[in-house]
């Protein structure tokens, strides 16, 4: 058994373990999802503090025990700070992680889905991007890459979500996320996916849940129905 293995990947999740500890839900390139223990990575002075965080990206080195890694350090390249200061963006990206989390297998290559994440959090910094429309071309590109996905949307939608759906399910996610679409082809588009979605997922993802709940509060006033007499 090796003493170390260094890894590529994203944080997926974390979780308190006793009183300095975390556990650690890794995606990577070479294991696909795995979890770490990061010893210690809860005192304020512990060298893991940094990377024992969600979304936490870069290269990990692990220590191999009988039934589990524990985090030796880490070389973290991208912490995506900006999101945990974006109410709207933390729940998407939590929805993102959740939903990698799902597709995620151990001793798999995990290096597209990596980049998808990766990709997606970066697009949701751009403000010229609908995050509506991320949240539905991620999800359709994720689901291309399992092979759960159709060719084309079993339900009529304009040409321009047509075209939409064909560039997703073709494009590399380092150029997936520079489109916009009017919000009549928006709205089918993203339709379609979930119709996709109920097809081939059972799962009630908890962050989708509390996406929703949040981007209800955060829905300007003006947006709201009027009430009635």
């Amino acid at each position: 058994m090796r003493d170390s293995v260094t890894v590529s990947g994203i944080v997926l999740s974390t979780m308190p373990i006793g009183e300095y500890d975390k556990r650690l839900l890794l995606l990577t390139c070479e294991f696909g999802k795995i979890s770490v223990f990061a010893r210690g990575a809860r005192r304020p002075n512990s060298p893991l503090i940094g990377a024992a965080v969600l979304f936490a990206f870069g290269s990990f080195e692990l220590a191999e025990g009988r039934t589990a890694y524990s985090l030796r350090s880490a070389h973290i390249t991208e912490h995506f700070d900006w999101v945990s200061q974006d109410m709207e963006a933390l729940c998407y990206g939590s929805y993102f992680a959740e939903f990698s989390d799902y597709y995620g297998r151990e001793n798999l290559d995990g290096t597209e889905a990596i980049k998808l994440l990766f990709c997606a959090l970066r697009a949701l910094k751009n403000d010229k991007l609908s995050r509506p429309l991320i949240r539905r071309v991620f999800e359709l590109k994720a689901m291309e890459l399992e092979g759960e996905y159709y060719d084309v949307p079993k339900t009529s939608v304009p040409e321009s979500a047509m075209r939409a759906w064909r560039y997703v399910l073709e494009t590399p996610q380092e150029r997936l996320f520079r489109f916009t679409l009017d919000d009549e082809a928006e709205k089918a588009f993203g339709r379609a996916v979930e119709e996709m979605k109920q097809n081939f997922i059972e799962k009630n993802f908890r962050s989708l849940t509390v996406l929703e709940e949040t981007l209800a509060l955060l829905k300007p006033a003006a947006d709201l129905p009027a009430e009635e007499n």
